[in-house]
């Protein structure tokens, strides 16, 4: 069973933002079909088509499109085990600063007995997180695990 077809029911001017949207989603269902798919997860990703194709309004194929773009990227990464470009990147970003960063800026607080420096420690975290996201993301592409897809 194939992915439904992407065709919404608002064809009229779109605007920019709603033509990248729709540009993202088409290459997000593209390299999706290039995949093979379990018959569970292809329902679901069906479902999220459906409704985009069902709305009716710019405004509303615009929300729709972005709520549907995440739960299929949702789908895809707990499902199917795939990832988009970048996505271990940025979420060990955050990571990296919250959880390497802010403990290292209070250490260097407490050891210099200045808490100024608390924030001297967020960049370093900064850097450790991307460097452990860039390498997760590097093993997900050697494995054949990344879609050719941006956020």
């Amino acid at each position: 069973m194939p992915l439904n077809n992407f065709n919404p029911k608002h064809q009229g001017l779109q605007k920019s933002r709603l033509k990248k949207r729709v540009l993202k989603f088409q290459k997000l269902l593209k390299a999706l079909s290039e995949r093979e798919i379990t018959a569970l997860a292809l329902q679901a990703i069906n479902v999220e088509i459906d409704k985009v194709n069902q709305a009716e309004s710019e405004t509303k194929l615009s929300k729709q499109l972005q709520k549907s773009f995440r739960k299929i990227l949702i789908i895809s990464e707990k499902e199917l085990n795939l990832v988009v470009k970048d996505h271990y990147r940025n979420m060990w970003l955050a990571i990296g600063m919250s959880a390497f960063g802010i403990p290292l800026g209070v250490a260097f607080g407490a050891a210099l007995n200045n808490y100024a420096f608390i924030g001297l420690g967020i960049p370093i975290g900064f850097g450790i997180g991307i460097a452990i996201g860039s390498k997760k993301d590097k093993e997900a592409f050697e494995e054949g695990r990344q879609l050719n897809v941006e956020m």
